[in-house]
């Protein structure tokens, strides 16, 4: 895959012959501390597209070329092409898009009993993946004493994707890690985002019971050229240092980590983000984390300044046995319709959406904020004291049964 070193540039095209891919090594994707760009990228006023970013960074190039050439090479199950889009009318502005292929074409998740279930080698992993599938890996020097040696991240192509450029970062997969969020693997993902000139390049980890359809250890990666309302929305400290938020003017209350500066401040947000997962994993508490560009916490903001970077962490409901999502209700503020009876439906508003598809009583957050004498995050809040910000309604996504109620009525509406 790689053109020799020797040529002083790397190439993350396959070489024509398709014989030759298996044999070829993965090339590496090298990258300093000096790269990641915390300041700088905001959003144009403008339409964006990947096509009209000025300019592309490196990690941009490489891996929009790559990907392109995969998809011109049919290694995925579906062409993607201009997804329709629409903002629905409502005081979130969720985004809707609609990717029928996807609900058609894609592999059949796997049967999930158990946030902590283990990884089982029998089922389909990424150690089964057709070498073309493999982009590159991302390597960071370590450049600056004192900083944290990242492991090698595989970035991987999503052979259904939600969106274009839509890849996987996959930590080392001959380890057999289960789909359980480690610090390398959440580092990767926000240098990932650090590393796009791209405003709209996230990153997101589903947790099992939380819309993961894979155990086996891995982050999504995408572009969705949308401003989407967790970059700004407004938040409530729960601690007196500023280290940890809540949102609560989004479709559910989620914690927020935020920082603007790379180095030990990133470190010290990766160490409290992984110490809240673990703590909901043992919990058997469901959760989605989402990264992205965005602005500080506190009062909103309609700024395109995006200054720092934001993790939000939703606990929810767990949804258990073979994920079934011909719609997908992300809490990030996304939405993906993989049917255009589906999509005509998003019409509507969102709090009609919400409202007949996903607004059930649950007491996820509540649960996770349960143990009064656990002192989280290493912040020194007790979670007595977080428990009272908390609504005691949040929003999840609903059992099979109530969404059907839920499209049944809308149907009936439009006739």
């Amino acid at each position: 895959m790689a053109i020799p070193h020797a040529s002083n540039e790397t190439s993350y095209l396959l070489p024509p012959n398709k014989e030759d891919w298996e044999g070829q090594g993965i090339p590496d994707f090298v990258y300093e501390q000096e790269e990641l760009m915390m300041e700088g990228v905001q959003w144009p006023r403008g339409a964006l597209s990947l096509l009209n970013t000025p300019p592309l960074s490196h990690f941009d190039s490489a891996l929009c070329s790559a990907w392109r050439q995969r998809m011109e090479l049919g290694l995925f199950r579906y062409p993607l092409g201009e997804l329709p889009t629409q903002t629905l009318p409502g005081t979130v502005g969720f985004v809707a898009q609609l990717n029928v292929e996807r609900g058609v074409q894609r592999r059949c998740p796997q049967n999930i009993k158990s946030v902590r279930q283990e990884f089982d080698p029998e089922q389909f992993n990424f150690n089964q993946i057709r070498p073309g599938e493999v982009l590159f890996r991302l390597h960071r020097k370590q450049d600056c004493p004192g900083t944290v040696q990242q492991e090698d991240i595989l970035v991987v192509i999503n052979v259904s994707p939600l969106e274009w450029g839509h890849v996987l970062l996959v930590p080392e997969p001959a380890r057999g890690l289960p789909q359980r969020l480690l610090p390398g693997a959440l580092r990767a993902g926000v240098e990932a985002v650090l590393l796009s000139s791209h405003p709209g390049f996230r990153v997101g980890f589903n947790s099992l019971g939380g819309l993961a359809s894979v155990n086996h250890l891995h982050l999504h990666g995408y572009y969705l050229a949308h401003r989407l309302p967790v970059e700004g929305a407004p938040s409530e400290p729960l601690d007196p240092r500023g280290r940890l938020h809540v949102l609560q003017a989004l479709p559910a209350p989620g914690f927020l980590f935020y920082t603007s500066r790379p180095g030990s401040d990133l470190e010290a947000l990766i160490s409290r983000v992984c110490r809240a997962t673990d703590y909901l994993t043992d919990c058997e508490i469901a959760h989605n984390l989402f990264v992205t560009r965005g602005a500080p916490p506190g009062k909103a903001t309609s700024s395109s300044a995006l200054s720092g970077v934001r993790v939000i962490l939703w606990p929810r409901k767990p949804s258990f046995g073979i994920k079934e999502e011909s719609k997908r209700m992300e809490l990030n503020t996304w939405k993906t319709s993989e049917s255009e009876e589906g999509y005509s439906e998003e019409e509507e508003s969102e709090e009609e959406c919400v409202k007949g598809e996903a607004a059930i009583p649950s007491n996820a957050f509540l649960q996770a904020l349960s143990k009064t004498d656990y002192n989280t995050f290493r912040n020194g809040v007790p979670l007595y004291t977080v428990r009272k910000k908390i609504p005691k309604k949040i929003v999840t996504p609903a059992e099979p049964d109530v969404l059907e109620v839920g499209r049944r009525k809308r149907r009936q509406k439009h006739r």
